[in-house]
Formats: structure tokens, sequence, C-alpha cells
């Protein structure tokens, strides 16, 4: 998908060991700002103030 496969060795790891942290990076933010934003109905519905 992104060529990685074309990679040799070392070249091959370091590559996807960044994808791995961008991808990790990227999902800890997504949660963050899904979280802060139904945060507050959710504690609404179940009655926690």
């Amino acid at each position: 998908m992104f060529g990685i496969e074309t990679l040799t060795g070392s070249t091959q790891a370091v590559a996807l060991v960044g994808l791995v942290l961008v991808e990790a990076m990227l999902l800890y933010v997504g949660y963050g700002a899904l979280t802060r934003a139904l945060s507050p109905t959710i504690h609404n519905l179940i009655g926690d103030e």
C-alpha cells in the first residue's frame, strides 16, 4: 500500500515502526477528541452530574 515491501532489512523495520507510532498517535488524539465530545452527553444520559 505504501511501498514498504520494496524496502530492505533495517529500513523496512524502521518504516514499519514509524507507521505504527503514527497510527498510535492518531488513535490517541482521535479517541481523546471523541471522549471530550461525547462525555457530557453520556454523563447526562446516565444521570451523573
